[in-house]
């Protein structure tokens, strides 16, 4: 029973911990462009550096 009066608050911090990360995360925009990483490996850039040499 002493072990919940331990784990309890524990958790009860973990939890508050990631809430207030999701809230830092949501306040510095990580979250606005949700489709520009999915659409960015269709675009077709030819980097002329990565080209093998002659």
């Amino acid at each position: 029973m002493t072990g919940l009066g331990f784990l309890i608050p524990v958790a009860l911090l973990l939890g508050l911990a990631a809430l207030a990360a999701f809230f830092w995360a949501l306040r510095a925009g990580q979250f606005e462009d949700l489709d520009g990483a999915s659409l960015r490996i269709l675009i077709d850039e030819d980097d002329e550096d990565n080209l093998p040499k002659a």
